[in-house]
Protein backbone atom coordinates (compact mmCIF):
# COMPACT_ATOMS: atom_id res chain seq x y z
CA UNK A 1 0.00 0.00 0.00
CA UNK A 2 2.93 2.46 0.48
CA UNK A 3 4.69 1.93 -2.52
CA UNK A 4 1.45 2.91 -4.13
CA UNK A 5 0.63 5.52 -2.00
CA UNK A 6 4.29 7.58 -2.45
CA UNK A 7 4.24 7.56 -6.76
CA UNK A 8 0.67 8.81 -5.55
CA UNK A 9 1.87 11.61 -3.70
CA UNK A 10 4.54 12.44 -6.32
CA UNK A 11 1.98 12.25 -9.19
CA UNK A 12 0.07 14.76 -6.50
CA UNK A 13 2.93 17.04 -6.65
CA UNK A 14 3.66 16.92 -10.15
CA UNK A 15 -0.19 18.14 -10.90
CA UNK A 16 0.15 21.16 -8.15
CA UNK A 17 3.66 22.22 -10.09
CA UNK A 18 1.39 22.31 -13.30
CA UNK A 19 -1.32 24.24 -11.40
CA UNK A 20 1.28 26.73 -10.82
CA UNK A 21 2.15 27.13 -14.94
CA UNK A 22 -1.95 28.27 -15.41
CA UNK A 23 -2.31 31.18 -17.88
CA UNK A 24 -1.92 34.94 -16.41
CA UNK A 25 -3.90 36.38 -18.94
CA UNK A 26 -6.91 36.54 -19.74
CA UNK A 27 -7.82 36.87 -22.98
CA UNK A 28 -11.43 38.14 -22.83
CA UNK A 29 -9.69 40.92 -20.99
CA UNK A 30 -7.31 41.90 -23.84
CA UNK A 31 -9.86 41.14 -26.57
CA UNK A 32 -12.29 43.51 -25.09
CA UNK A 33 -9.41 46.13 -24.62
CA UNK A 34 -8.76 46.24 -28.49
CA UNK A 35 -11.94 45.59 -29.81
CA UNK A 36 -13.37 48.45 -27.41
CA UNK A 37 -10.54 50.90 -27.44
CA UNK A 38 -10.86 54.60 -27.24
CA UNK A 39 -9.12 56.92 -27.13
CA UNK A 40 -8.55 57.66 -22.78
CA UNK A 41 -9.87 61.39 -21.64
CA UNK A 42 -6.51 62.13 -20.40
CA UNK A 43 -5.34 62.94 -24.18
CA UNK A 44 -8.54 64.41 -24.74
CA UNK A 45 -7.82 66.97 -21.94
CA UNK A 46 -4.44 67.35 -23.03
CA UNK A 47 -5.58 68.47 -26.47
CA UNK A 48 -8.12 70.77 -25.08
CA UNK A 49 -5.11 72.30 -23.03
CA UNK A 50 -2.72 72.76 -25.73
CA UNK A 51 -5.46 74.52 -27.73
CA UNK A 52 -6.40 76.68 -24.86
CA UNK A 53 -2.48 78.10 -23.75
CA UNK A 54 -1.54 77.61 -27.75
CA UNK A 55 -4.29 80.65 -28.18
CA UNK A 56 -2.99 82.58 -25.18
CA UNK A 57 0.75 83.00 -26.64
CA UNK A 58 1.56 86.07 -28.35
CA UNK A 59 3.70 85.84 -31.34
CA UNK A 60 5.39 89.22 -31.09
CA UNK A 61 6.60 88.83 -27.29
CA UNK A 62 7.31 86.31 -24.94
CA UNK A 63 4.52 85.08 -22.16
CA UNK A 64 6.50 82.53 -19.66
CA UNK A 65 2.93 81.34 -18.05
CA UNK A 66 1.52 80.54 -21.41
CA UNK A 67 4.61 79.22 -22.71
CA UNK A 68 5.98 77.46 -20.01
CA UNK A 69 2.51 75.75 -19.98
CA UNK A 70 2.63 74.99 -23.49
CA UNK A 71 5.81 73.63 -23.38
CA UNK A 72 4.60 71.47 -20.33
CA UNK A 73 1.53 70.18 -22.26
CA UNK A 74 3.44 68.97 -24.73
CA UNK A 75 5.84 67.29 -23.14
CA UNK A 76 2.55 65.50 -21.53
CA UNK A 77 1.55 64.92 -24.68
CA UNK A 78 4.83 62.62 -25.22
CA UNK A 79 3.94 60.85 -22.30
CA UNK A 80 0.35 60.07 -23.68
CA UNK A 81 1.30 59.64 -27.62
CA UNK A 82 4.90 59.16 -27.61
CA UNK A 83 6.05 61.40 -30.13
CA UNK A 84 9.46 62.35 -29.22
CA UNK A 85 8.41 65.56 -31.65
CA UNK A 86 6.43 67.13 -28.58
CA UNK A 87 9.67 66.77 -26.72
CA UNK A 88 11.54 68.67 -29.41
CA UNK A 89 9.11 71.31 -29.45
CA UNK A 90 8.70 72.40 -25.94
CA UNK A 91 12.83 72.39 -25.86
CA UNK A 92 12.75 75.37 -28.75
CA UNK A 93 10.21 77.07 -26.40
CA UNK A 94 11.65 76.83 -23.42
CA UNK A 95 15.24 77.68 -24.95
CA UNK A 96 13.55 80.48 -26.51
CA UNK A 97 12.05 81.81 -23.26
CA UNK A 98 14.99 81.23 -21.32
CA UNK A 99 17.46 83.11 -23.74
CA UNK A 100 14.29 86.14 -23.71
CA UNK A 101 14.94 86.25 -19.97
CA UNK A 102 18.64 86.43 -19.98
CA UNK A 103 18.74 82.96 -18.20
CA UNK A 104 17.64 84.20 -14.95
CA UNK A 105 14.06 82.19 -14.67
CA UNK A 106 14.32 79.20 -13.13
CA UNK A 107 11.04 77.28 -14.79
CA UNK A 108 12.66 76.82 -18.23
CA UNK A 109 16.13 75.66 -16.86
CA UNK A 110 14.36 73.11 -14.68
CA UNK A 111 11.97 72.10 -17.49
CA UNK A 112 14.85 71.52 -19.84
CA UNK A 113 16.49 69.29 -17.47
CA UNK A 114 13.39 67.14 -17.01
CA UNK A 115 13.03 66.79 -20.98
CA UNK A 116 17.31 66.19 -20.91
CA UNK A 117 16.64 63.39 -18.79
CA UNK A 118 13.83 61.72 -20.04
CA UNK A 119 16.26 61.16 -23.40
CA UNK A 120 18.92 59.91 -21.07
CA UNK A 121 20.73 63.31 -21.63
CA UNK A 122 22.69 62.95 -18.21
CA UNK A 123 24.83 65.64 -18.21
CA UNK A 124 23.09 67.85 -20.24
CA UNK A 125 20.48 67.57 -17.74
CA UNK A 126 23.53 67.99 -14.77
CA UNK A 127 24.46 71.32 -16.43
CA UNK A 128 20.60 72.58 -17.03
CA UNK A 129 19.91 71.54 -13.30
CA UNK A 130 23.37 74.02 -12.17
CA UNK A 131 21.86 76.93 -14.34
CA UNK A 132 18.16 76.63 -12.75
CA UNK A 133 20.14 76.02 -9.12
CA UNK A 134 22.17 79.51 -9.70
CA UNK A 135 18.55 81.18 -10.85
CA UNK A 136 17.18 80.01 -7.33
CA UNK A 137 15.28 76.85 -7.18
CA UNK A 138 13.17 75.83 -4.26
CA UNK A 139 14.46 73.59 -1.64
CA UNK A 140 12.41 70.62 -2.74
CA UNK A 141 12.77 71.40 -6.30
CA UNK A 142 16.27 71.87 -6.31
CA UNK A 143 16.70 67.98 -3.82
CA UNK A 144 14.19 66.26 -6.13
CA UNK A 145 15.61 67.11 -8.95
CA UNK A 146 19.37 66.77 -7.74
CA UNK A 147 18.41 62.95 -6.88
CA UNK A 148 16.97 62.58 -10.46
CA UNK A 149 20.29 63.86 -11.90
CA UNK A 150 22.82 62.26 -9.03
CA UNK A 151 21.09 58.66 -9.18
CA UNK A 152 21.13 58.05 -13.22
CA UNK A 153 24.81 59.71 -12.94
CA UNK A 154 25.71 57.01 -10.81
CA UNK A 155 26.24 59.44 -8.26
CA UNK A 156 24.58 57.30 -5.31
CA UNK A 157 26.32 59.15 -2.73
CA UNK A 158 25.18 62.20 -3.59
CA UNK A 159 21.60 60.58 -4.60
CA UNK A 160 21.44 60.03 -1.24
CA UNK A 161 22.19 63.07 0.40
CA UNK A 162 19.54 64.38 -2.13
CA UNK A 163 16.17 62.37 -1.27
CA UNK A 164 17.45 62.69 2.97
CA UNK A 165 16.18 66.27 2.39
CA UNK A 166 12.76 65.71 0.42
CA UNK A 167 12.23 62.70 3.13
CA UNK A 168 8.74 62.59 3.96
CA UNK A 169 6.93 59.47 4.38
CA UNK A 170 3.46 61.29 3.46
CA UNK A 171 5.18 62.64 -0.23
CA UNK A 172 4.85 61.24 -3.33
CA UNK A 173 7.93 62.16 -4.63
CA UNK A 174 10.00 60.80 -1.88
CA UNK A 175 8.35 57.04 -1.63
CA UNK A 176 8.28 57.27 -5.83
CA UNK A 177 12.06 58.19 -5.47
CA UNK A 178 12.78 55.99 -2.05
CA UNK A 179 11.57 52.99 -4.44
CA UNK A 180 14.49 53.87 -6.95
CA UNK A 181 17.27 53.30 -4.01
CA UNK A 182 15.61 49.97 -3.04
CA UNK A 183 15.69 48.65 -6.12
CA UNK A 184 19.41 49.71 -6.82
CA UNK A 185 20.49 48.11 -3.85
CA UNK A 186 18.48 44.97 -4.81
CA UNK A 187 15.86 45.22 -2.16
CA UNK A 188 12.89 44.55 -3.85
CA UNK A 189 9.83 44.43 -1.52
CA UNK A 190 11.11 47.43 0.02
CA UNK A 191 11.38 49.02 -3.21
CA UNK A 192 7.34 47.44 -3.97
CA UNK A 193 6.27 48.79 -0.15
CA UNK A 194 7.44 52.25 -1.43
CA UNK A 195 5.93 52.44 -4.79
CA UNK A 196 3.00 50.67 -3.36
CA UNK A 197 3.05 54.18 -0.53
CA UNK A 198 3.40 56.30 -3.57
CA UNK A 199 0.83 54.45 -5.69
CA UNK A 200 -1.67 55.63 -2.41
CA UNK A 201 -0.29 59.04 -2.29
CA UNK A 202 -1.18 60.16 -6.13
CA UNK A 203 -4.75 60.57 -4.49
CA UNK A 204 -7.23 61.43 -7.55
CA UNK A 205 -3.90 62.55 -9.83
CA UNK A 206 -4.82 59.65 -13.04
CA UNK A 207 -1.30 60.04 -14.17
CA UNK A 208 0.50 60.06 -10.91
CA UNK A 209 -1.34 57.14 -9.85
CA UNK A 210 -0.39 54.89 -13.19
CA UNK A 211 3.04 55.49 -12.85
CA UNK A 212 3.05 54.15 -9.31
CA UNK A 213 0.81 51.02 -10.42
CA UNK A 214 2.52 50.26 -13.46
CA UNK A 215 6.40 51.04 -11.61
CA UNK A 216 4.85 48.27 -9.23
CA UNK A 217 3.98 45.87 -11.50
CA UNK A 218 7.48 46.09 -13.25
CA UNK A 219 9.19 45.12 -9.68
CA UNK A 220 6.60 42.51 -8.96
CA UNK A 221 7.30 41.21 -12.70
CA UNK A 222 11.24 41.71 -11.66
CA UNK A 223 10.32 39.70 -8.68
CA UNK A 224 9.01 37.20 -10.30
CA UNK A 225 5.19 37.47 -8.46
CA UNK A 226 3.58 37.52 -12.43
CA UNK A 227 0.21 37.43 -11.14
CA UNK A 228 0.33 40.40 -8.86
CA UNK A 229 1.88 42.12 -11.75
CA UNK A 230 -0.52 40.91 -14.45
CA UNK A 231 -3.04 42.65 -11.41
CA UNK A 232 -1.69 45.59 -11.21
CA UNK A 233 -1.29 46.32 -14.83
CA UNK A 234 -5.15 45.89 -15.04
CA UNK A 235 -6.35 48.20 -13.10
CA UNK A 236 -3.89 50.69 -14.17
CA UNK A 237 -5.10 50.52 -17.69
CA UNK A 238 -8.90 50.53 -16.59
CA UNK A 239 -7.74 54.09 -14.74
CA UNK A 240 -7.08 54.96 -18.80
CA UNK A 241 -6.66 53.58 -21.60
CA UNK A 242 -3.72 55.49 -22.23
CA UNK A 243 -1.36 53.21 -20.08
CA UNK A 244 0.40 51.55 -23.40
CA UNK A 245 3.43 50.65 -20.82
CA UNK A 246 0.59 48.28 -18.93
CA UNK A 247 -0.59 46.82 -21.91
CA UNK A 248 2.76 45.71 -23.04
CA UNK A 249 3.47 44.46 -19.92
CA UNK A 250 0.59 42.28 -19.84
CA UNK A 251 1.85 41.39 -23.80
CA UNK A 252 5.06 40.26 -22.20
CA UNK A 253 3.52 38.32 -19.20
CA UNK A 254 1.69 36.32 -22.42
CA UNK A 255 4.96 35.73 -24.07
CA UNK A 256 7.21 34.23 -21.50
CA UNK A 257 4.92 32.62 -19.06
CA UNK A 258 1.58 32.00 -20.55
CA UNK A 259 3.60 31.00 -23.82
CA UNK A 260 1.07 32.24 -25.48
CA UNK A 261 3.37 34.16 -29.15
CA UNK A 262 0.04 34.96 -31.17
CA UNK A 263 -1.63 36.35 -28.63
CA UNK A 264 1.62 38.37 -27.11
CA UNK A 265 1.92 40.13 -31.09
CA UNK A 266 -1.98 40.71 -31.12
CA UNK A 267 -1.09 42.85 -27.98
CA UNK A 268 2.50 44.16 -29.24
CA UNK A 269 0.92 45.70 -32.44
CA UNK A 270 -1.69 46.86 -31.25
CA UNK A 271 0.39 49.30 -28.88
CA UNK A 272 2.29 50.13 -31.80
CA UNK A 273 -0.50 51.21 -33.36
CA UNK A 274 -1.34 53.48 -30.64
CA UNK A 275 1.98 54.77 -29.71
CA UNK A 276 4.87 56.44 -32.23
CA UNK A 277 7.21 54.94 -29.66
CA UNK A 278 9.57 52.37 -30.93
CA UNK A 279 9.14 49.55 -27.92
CA UNK A 280 6.84 47.39 -29.83
CA UNK A 281 9.06 46.82 -31.89
CA UNK A 282 11.50 45.40 -29.72
CA UNK A 283 8.95 43.31 -28.39
CA UNK A 284 7.67 42.27 -31.74
CA UNK A 285 11.22 40.89 -32.53
CA UNK A 286 11.24 39.07 -29.18
CA UNK A 287 8.07 37.37 -29.93
CA UNK A 288 9.89 35.71 -33.26
CA UNK A 289 12.86 35.27 -31.15
CA UNK A 290 10.41 33.00 -29.25
CA UNK A 291 9.29 31.29 -32.47
CA UNK A 292 12.77 30.70 -33.76
CA UNK A 293 11.66 32.66 -36.60
CA UNK A 294 15.40 34.53 -37.01
CA UNK A 295 14.31 36.36 -40.50
CA UNK A 296 11.46 38.68 -38.58
CA UNK A 297 13.27 38.63 -35.32
CA UNK A 298 16.02 40.29 -37.60
CA UNK A 299 13.14 42.21 -39.36
CA UNK A 300 12.29 44.12 -36.82
CA UNK A 301 15.09 44.47 -34.94
CA UNK A 302 16.19 46.30 -37.34
CA UNK A 303 13.49 48.30 -37.96
CA UNK A 304 13.70 49.01 -34.02
CA UNK A 305 17.24 50.23 -33.97
CA UNK A 306 16.79 51.96 -37.70
CA UNK A 307 14.36 54.36 -35.68
CA UNK A 308 15.94 55.10 -32.27
CA UNK A 309 19.29 55.40 -34.27
CA UNK A 310 17.95 58.93 -34.66
CA UNK A 311 19.96 61.72 -32.51
CA UNK A 312 16.00 62.68 -31.34
CA UNK A 313 16.49 59.31 -28.74
CA UNK A 314 19.85 60.39 -27.25
CA UNK A 315 20.92 57.42 -25.42
CA UNK A 316 17.33 56.07 -24.50
CA UNK A 317 17.57 52.93 -26.17
CA UNK A 318 21.66 52.08 -25.80
CA UNK A 319 20.87 48.92 -23.49
CA UNK A 320 18.89 47.11 -26.64
CA UNK A 321 20.83 48.26 -29.47
CA UNK A 322 23.25 47.17 -27.64
CA UNK A 323 21.74 43.83 -27.02
CA UNK A 324 20.68 43.45 -30.50
CA UNK A 325 24.18 44.68 -32.05
CA UNK A 326 25.49 41.71 -30.04
CA UNK A 327 23.21 39.39 -30.52
CA UNK A 328 20.58 39.06 -34.05
CA UNK A 329 21.93 41.97 -35.50
CA UNK A 330 25.84 40.56 -35.08
CA UNK A 331 27.37 44.14 -35.22
CA UNK A 332 29.66 43.74 -31.74
CA UNK A 333 31.74 46.37 -33.00
CA UNK A 334 29.17 49.21 -33.27
CA UNK A 335 27.85 47.85 -29.67
CA UNK A 336 31.35 48.54 -28.07
CA UNK A 337 31.07 52.40 -29.55
CA UNK A 338 27.24 52.57 -27.96
CA UNK A 339 28.38 51.24 -24.86
CA UNK A 340 31.96 53.18 -24.88
CA UNK A 341 29.63 56.55 -25.16
CA UNK A 342 27.31 55.21 -22.31
CA UNK A 343 30.12 55.29 -20.14
CA UNK A 344 30.50 58.54 -21.06
CA UNK A 345 27.15 59.89 -20.81
CA UNK A 346 26.76 58.10 -17.18
CA UNK A 347 29.62 55.71 -15.58
CA UNK A 348 27.67 52.95 -13.63
CA UNK A 349 27.89 49.44 -12.47
CA UNK A 350 25.50 48.45 -15.06
CA UNK A 351 27.06 50.83 -18.01
CA UNK A 352 30.31 49.41 -17.01
CA UNK A 353 28.82 46.04 -17.62
CA UNK A 354 27.88 46.31 -20.74
CA UNK A 355 30.86 47.61 -21.75
CA UNK A 356 32.53 44.66 -20.46
CA UNK A 357 29.83 42.10 -22.53
CA UNK A 358 30.78 44.51 -25.76
CA UNK A 359 34.76 43.89 -25.17
CA UNK A 360 34.31 40.39 -24.89
CA UNK A 361 31.94 40.10 -27.94
CA UNK A 362 34.39 41.86 -29.88
CA UNK A 363 37.17 39.33 -28.35
CA UNK A 364 39.01 41.36 -26.36
CA UNK A 365 38.64 39.15 -23.19
CA UNK A 366 41.82 40.42 -20.96
CA UNK A 367 40.38 44.02 -21.34
CA UNK A 368 36.46 43.70 -20.70
CA UNK A 369 37.86 41.19 -17.34
CA UNK A 370 40.47 44.28 -16.36
CA UNK A 371 37.19 46.67 -16.58
CA UNK A 372 35.23 43.97 -14.95
CA UNK A 373 37.48 43.75 -11.55
CA UNK A 374 38.00 47.44 -11.32
CA UNK A 375 34.04 48.47 -11.86
CA UNK A 376 31.34 45.81 -11.95
CA UNK A 377 32.94 43.03 -9.51
CA UNK A 378 30.64 43.13 -6.63
CA UNK A 379 28.39 45.50 -7.76
CA UNK A 380 24.55 45.40 -7.81
CA UNK A 381 23.42 44.54 -11.07
CA UNK A 382 20.12 43.64 -13.10
CA UNK A 383 19.22 40.91 -14.87
CA UNK A 384 20.48 41.71 -18.41
CA UNK A 385 23.67 42.77 -16.49
CA UNK A 386 24.03 39.31 -14.37
CA UNK A 387 23.22 36.69 -17.78
CA UNK A 388 25.96 38.84 -19.59
CA UNK A 389 28.63 38.17 -16.87
CA UNK A 390 27.40 34.87 -16.30
CA UNK A 391 28.43 33.88 -19.86
CA UNK A 392 31.55 36.17 -19.60
CA UNK A 393 33.11 34.37 -16.33
CA UNK A 394 31.87 30.97 -17.96
CA UNK A 395 33.76 31.92 -21.46
CA UNK A 396 37.10 32.39 -18.44
CA UNK A 397 36.75 28.83 -17.38
CA UNK A 398 35.29 30.55 -14.01
CA UNK A 399 32.60 28.41 -13.26
CA UNK A 400 31.82 29.24 -9.45
CA UNK A 401 31.55 32.85 -10.34
CA UNK A 402 29.37 31.75 -13.58
CA UNK A 403 26.73 29.46 -11.93
CA UNK A 404 26.78 32.91 -9.26
CA UNK A 405 25.70 35.16 -11.71
CA UNK A 406 23.32 32.63 -13.64
CA UNK A 407 21.50 31.68 -10.05
CA UNK A 408 20.64 35.71 -9.49
CA UNK A 409 20.02 36.24 -13.03
CA UNK A 410 17.66 33.42 -12.43
CA UNK A 411 15.67 35.17 -9.89
CA UNK A 412 15.04 38.33 -12.71
CA UNK A 413 14.66 35.74 -15.71
CA UNK A 414 11.61 37.79 -16.51
CA UNK A 415 13.72 40.32 -17.16
CA UNK A 416 15.50 38.59 -19.99
CA UNK A 417 14.19 37.69 -23.56
CA UNK A 418 12.85 34.24 -24.49
CA UNK A 419 16.06 32.76 -25.95
CA UNK A 420 17.66 34.08 -22.91
CA UNK A 421 15.47 32.32 -20.35
CA UNK A 422 15.90 29.32 -22.51
CA UNK A 423 19.88 29.08 -22.65
CA UNK A 424 19.61 30.16 -18.66
CA UNK A 425 17.77 27.30 -18.16
CA UNK A 426 20.17 25.17 -19.90
CA UNK A 427 22.87 26.84 -18.05
CA UNK A 428 21.36 26.20 -14.82
CA UNK A 429 21.46 22.32 -15.55
CA UNK A 430 25.02 22.26 -15.96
Amino acid sequence: MKQILIPAIFLFAIASCKQDKKNIVETSFTDSLISNFTPSQLIKSNEDEIKFWKGRINPVSHDIVSEGKYASLLSARFGLLGDLNDIRSGDSILNGLDAHFNYKETGPELSLAHNAITQHRFRQADTLLEKAKASGLRKYESAAASFDVDFELGRYELADRDLKQIADPTDFGFQFRHSKVFHYQGNVDSAIASMQKAAILSENIISLKQSALSNTADLYLHNQELEKAYALYVQSIKLSSSDMHSIMGIGWIALVHDKKDSLAEKIFQFVHSKTKLPDPLLKLSQVAEQRGDTVLQKKYATEFTSIVNDSIYGNMYNKYTIQLYTGILNDPARAEVIAMNEIKSRATPQTYAWYVWTLFCNHKSDEAYKIYEEHVSGKPLEGLELYWMGKFMKSLGKGYNAQQFFKKATKNKYDLSPAMIKDLETQSEE
